[in-house]
């Protein structure tokens, strides 16, 4: 079977084609959107400094014990 090759300019304007249309969709977030995506943010902030003072504070214990 023979491939086809698609040309770098093609792939270029299938590219800008999809960024416009994901474009035309965007809107700004409203208020309670804005405040759910903060909160998510910050919790996860908190857990992974939660796990990382864990870990760092199991990695003291054990180096004292060794």
């Amino acid at each position: 079977m023979e491939e086809v090759k698609i040309g770098i300019g093609t792939k270029l304007k299938s590219f800008m084609i999809q960024c416009v249309r994901v474009w035309h969709v965007l809107r700004k977030p409203t208020h309670d959107e804005y405040k759910a995506i903060a909160k998510v943010s910050l919790l996860g902030i908190a857990v992974i400094g939660a796990l990382g003072f864990v870990i760092a504070d199991v990695m003291k214990f054990f180096g004292k014990v060794f």
